[in-house]
């Protein structure tokens, strides 16, 4: 069955707001989206491969060097579906951007094996 990879997407700004908030409104959107995002995993596990996980910080190799960068990648989960439709489907309404600040989540096909042999 296809794999696709899952990006969480969420602005550096959206994230700046979010901390700016009260400890106790942050809390209370942890309080609320955590337990959707457990329920969340629990209704999909038959398709999940691979959890990931949240990222933090960015540093960018490229031909001019290593240096600090900064993307909407806020972290990447990998599903396996028949098809990038269905697999997109089981994103709609994620507490990623229902609850939290993401952004939304962008689904792609693995073109390569997955895992890689």
């Amino acid at each position: 069955m296809p794999h696709f990879l899952a990006v969480y997407t969420m602005t550096p700004e959206d994230l700046d707001r979010f901390r700016e908030r009260p400890e106790e409104e942050q809390n209370a959107v942890d309080d609320q989206g955590l337990p959707a995002w457990e329920a969340w995993e629990e209704t999909h596990a038959a398709m999940i491969v691979d959890k990931g996980g949240m990222v933090g910080g960015t540093l960018r190799a490229s031909g001019s060097g290593i240096a600090p960068a900064k993307n909407d990648i806020c972290g990447y989960i990998v599903v396996e579906a028949e098809t990038i439709d269905a697999a997109a489907a089981i994103f709609a309404d994620h507490p990623h951007f229902a609850i939290f600040p993401g952004s939304g989540v962008d689904i792609m096909p693995f073109v390569t094996p997955y895992p890689m042999p």
